[in-house]
């Protein structure tokens, strides 16, 4: 396929600056080299980072930040930033926040979703995500999916403690959830959100078990199985408080639709 012909994937511009400085001569050629050496993955010792994550998924590596010492993530996302624009980091408290700000002054803290975000790419964000939950106990899980949806490109419509025990405050948002192109519904409890919301939209409804709920609850089980039987065709179901995995899965949908709809 002619360079006229070519879908040029979201990242593919760091790639085709580097070349570009290399043939301006702003470039050495043992400069390019030295990038080029860590644009698979750099080793880190304790991590290597996946640099080529970016190319084949529009999106950099996340961190984890869960079992990991404040030291490693800092090191991590320099590594990151080092080749990319955006870093991502779930799972971390406030004092994890505050020694990765020294280093990286434009870091923000999103208390809820316990995650840290650096984005320094300046685009708007794609419209058709929302993100749906029960109650205000699943909140950090919907938050963490809904700051990654935003990180990876895509708007999060919020709407949040519309759980099915008020069915009648659900139905307030019904023509945002119908104009979406992915639907993120989070619960814990008996999960029953998830199935209500995929018998009112025409979008793919990404469930969110959480842990939150009483007794046979068993720290997110119940709403696993209850969403995994939905008899809602069109309902696909993420690990229990696996927000960051629903998020990203929103805006990868939403970044096709939108694709689709150019084409």
């Amino acid at each position: 396929m002619g360079q006229a012909g070519r879908r040029w994937s979201i990242d593919d511009a760091r790639l085709r600056e580097l070349l570009i400085a290399l043939q301006k001569g702003t470039l050495s050629i043992d400069e390019t080299l030295e990038r080029l050496r860590r644009f698979p993955y750099e080793d880190l010792g304790f991590a290597e980072v996946d640099h080529h994550r970016a190319l084949r998924r529009g999106f950099p590596e996340v961190i984890l930040g869960q079992g990991k010492t404040d030291e490693q993530i800092i090191a991590i996302a320099e590594g990151l930033l080092g080749q990319g624009d955006r870093v991502l980091v779930t799972r971390v408290g406030a004092p994890t926040y505050a020694a990765l700000k020294e280093s990286i002054p434009d870091a923000v803290y999103h208390a809820t979703a316990r995650a840290i975000s650096v984005n320094r790419r300046d685009e708007p964000l794609l419209s058709g995500v929302a993100v749906v939950c029960a109650g205000t106990s699943d909140l950090p899980v919907a938050e963490e999916a809904a700051v990654t949806a935003e990180l990876v490109g895509s708007q999060a419509e919020r709407i949040y403690d519309v759980g099915v025990a008020g069915l009648h405050r659900l139905l307030d948002h019904l023509a945002v959830l119908q104009e979406s192109k992915a639907v993120v519904a989070v619960a814990g409890m008996e999960g029953a959100l998830p199935s209500v919301v995929g018998g009112l939209v025409a979008a793919p409804v990404i469930a969110v078990p959480t842990s939150m709920g009483y007794g046979s609850n068993f720290q997110g089980l119940a709403p696993l199985l209850a969403m995994l039987n939905s008899c809602v065709p069109g309902v696909a179901v993420v690990n229990i408080d696996n927000g960051f995995g629903a998020g990203y899965l929103a805006a990868m949908i939403n970044r096709l639709a939108w694709q689709e709809r150019r084409d």
